[in-house]
């Protein structure tokens, strides 16, 4: 009888039941401003980080020139710091020297600020935990720092993490040199620095032990929160078997489920777990698709992300914003607001105010100065081909 039983629940592991119907992609627009307000955060956040890391607070304006790939950067350099005069300056130090950017007073206050919470001891503990979470959901406890550094904004680690952060943490990380899984090739992870013999209790789990006040415990039948935008149905045949596909016993992050079938539904499930797991570690509860996607790569679960998140559009949300593809935990959010902030999401919040405030004194710097904005682009644009530009009044 235990055989059988046991057979039993090896079919059901392998079973795929998901109907051959279209799941319908519908524009969600609360969301879609969510991302949208964050357009060029990334970049502005990434050059600030490079100018405050100079001895003198400021960059040759060439050199900077030189990052327009490494930032992802649509326009020159010279340009975007025009589009942002609210956080960036352009100066020349002397007659003989090349146009240097640095910060406004406004923008150094807020790094200053944002400093203070990367440095402050609860807000570091808070991080390592997240950061150890993030490195057990691979299994080994351990990912290249190419994929890493992909997330690394997302995680809301500083710009030099492996040196202001993860030195400090011996007991809990070390940089190794690992065999990629995909080249085959030599290159340096991050490690957990000892194997930890009880599992993480995923977000998922902390919940349902919360609402029954037990233990954890494997096998439960947990059911992912599902919000759909206004008008929004799913297909009858769709919708039956979402309400089938819940029910199943859900498979913590942390577990190795690849015994699994590849396309089974309770495969699936275990996905979305994954899925729902990463996205609630990172602070703004989103990143963009393509990292996701090059994580499921690394990890092996192939295009299996993918269709999780185009067969469960109440869990997931995929903007098309910003000249990318971002997916969005919908549950996080409450229209465009963020439903827990992290200190840091306060300070971005800050930054894009910063930013818009550029946006509005446009117009008006346009219309009283002509002439020594277009002299001024002139200049720069001299500058950003690395020639020294001579004069005496300032810029």
């Amino acid at each position: 009888m235990a055989a059988a039983t046991t057979k039993l629940a090896r079919a059901l592991q392998q079973r795929r039941t998901f109907v051959n119907a279209r799941v319908k992609w519908v524009s969600d627009h609360y969301l879609d401003e969510a991302v949208q307000r964050e357009k060029n955060l990334k970049q502005v956040i990434s050059l600030k980080d490079r100018i405050v890391s100079s001895p003198s607070k400021s960059l040759p304006l060439s050199s900077l020139s030189l990052l327009k790939p490494l930032v992802n950067l649509h326009i020159t350099a010279a340009a975007f710091f025009q589009k942002y005069p609210s956080v960036f300056t352009t100066f020349q130090p002397s007659p003989s020297h090349p146009l240097h950017v640095r910060l406004t007073p406004q923008a150094l206050t807020l790094h200053k600020e944002e400093e203070t919470i990367h440095l402050s001891p609860p807000q570091r503990n808070v991080t390592v935990q997240r950061l150890t979470k993030f490195l057990m959901l691979t299994g080994a406890g351990s990912l290249p720092l190419y994929v890493l550094d992909r997330f690394r904004f997302d995680l809301g680690l500083p710009r030099d993490y492996i040196t202001s952060l993860i030195g400090d943490y011996p007991e809990y990380f070390e940089v190794t040199e690992i065999k990629d899984r995909l080249t085959g090739e030599k290159t340096l992870a991050l490690t957990i620095s000892s194997r930890r013999n009880n599992l993480p209790v995923s977000e998922m789990e902390r919940r349902e032990a919360t609402i029954d006040g037990s233990r954890v415990k494997k096998g439960l039948r947990i059911r992912y929160s599902m919000n759909f935008p206004k008008g929004y149905e799913l297909h009858k045949r769709v919708k039956n078997w979402v309400e089938q596909w819940q029910n199943l016993p859900y498979i913590s992050p942390y577990e190795n489920a690849f015994h699994l079938g590849s396309y089974s539904d309770q495969a699936e499930k275990w996905a979305v777990a994954v899925l729902h797991e990463l996205l609630f570690l990172l602070v703004s509860k989103k990143t963009e698709t393509d990292n996701v996607i090059c994580l499921g790569e690394y990890l092996g679960f192939g295009m299996r992300f993918k269709k999780a998140l185009v067969h469960h559009p109440g869990i997931f949300y995929m903007s098309h914003k910003i000249r990318t593809q971002t997916v969005v935990l919908r549950e996080a959010y409450h229209k465009v607001f963020l439903l827990e902030k992290h200190p840091l999401m306060g300070i971005r919040h800050q930054y894009i105010y910063l930013m818009s405030k550029s946006g509005r004194g446009k117009k008006r710097d346009y219309v009283h100065g002509v002439e020594r904005s277009n002299r001024k682009k002139r200049v720069i644009k001299a500058c950003e081909d690395g020639e020294i530009y001579a004069h005496n009044s300032s810029l």
